[in-house]
């Protein structure tokens, strides 16, 4: 299969990255065609070609949120003051780039797991590399999709009584409803937990403060 681009993902950081159609043809069959709308099917199509394009089209999807986020962490790290003017030119949206970028800081290449979704390697990114590591070491053995890492991760916690050594609690602090919900809705368009985005937040702006 050659390179297969999309104009609309969920999170939209694909739009205007296709510069031309892609092909998927299995050998001496009819083509499968995408364009920057969409899919263009072939009349007829076996399941096993369609089962075959879906997850061809997954991983180069999936594998871009891993480029996208090691190519603003580039951008950030050689380019401090004009990587901004980068990914406006780009025309991609900031702040999922940033999402991405934190969880490609938290996991170098040799700890990334190629039998998983980037999203398996967010659910854990917030914490530490040898907590991280153990539950993508379950999930792998296991092979638990993204949602049953989810929740053996909320069983985890809740079975937690005592806190971990070394950890803090953070101060309460009175919020307007309407910055909650604006927040809780953030969360949701990224698919986390309201409290894991919240920690992840917080670990994206001391990242950005202390550089």
């Amino acid at each position: 299969m050659q390179q297969v681009r999309e104009d609309d993902q969920p999170d939209r950081l694909m739009r205007r990255l296709v510069a031309r159609s892609a092909v998927c043809r299995p050998a001496g069959q009819e083509r499968i065609l995408t364009t920057r709308v969409g899919l263009r099917m072939p009349g007829t199509l076996t399941y096993d070609r369609w089962e075959k394009a879906g997850a061809q089209i997954f991983q180069i999807v999936d594998s871009s949120a891993w480029c996208l986020g090691d190519w603003l962490v580039y951008g950030q790290e050689r380019y401090t003051d004009r990587y901004q003017a980068g990914v406006q030119a780009a025309g991609l949206d900031y702040q999922t780039l940033r999402n991405y970028a934190w969880v490609a800081r938290r996991f170098e290449l040799r700890r990334r797991r190629e039998a998983l979704s980037f999203g398996h390697h967010a659910e854990v990114a917030s914490l530490s590399p040898a907590e991280a590591d153990a539950w993508l070491d379950r999930a792998e053995q296991h092979g638990w999709s993204r949602n049953q890492l989810r929740l053996q991760l909320r069983e985890s916690r809740r079975g937690v009584r005592e806190p971990r050594p070394g950890a803090a609690s953070l101060p309460r602090i009175s919020v307007n409803r309407d910055r909650v919900e604006h927040w809780r809705h953030a969360a949701s368009r990224v698919d986390l937990d309201f409290e894991d985005w919240v920690l992840a937040a917080l670990d994206r702006a001391a990242a950005h403060e202390v550089g």
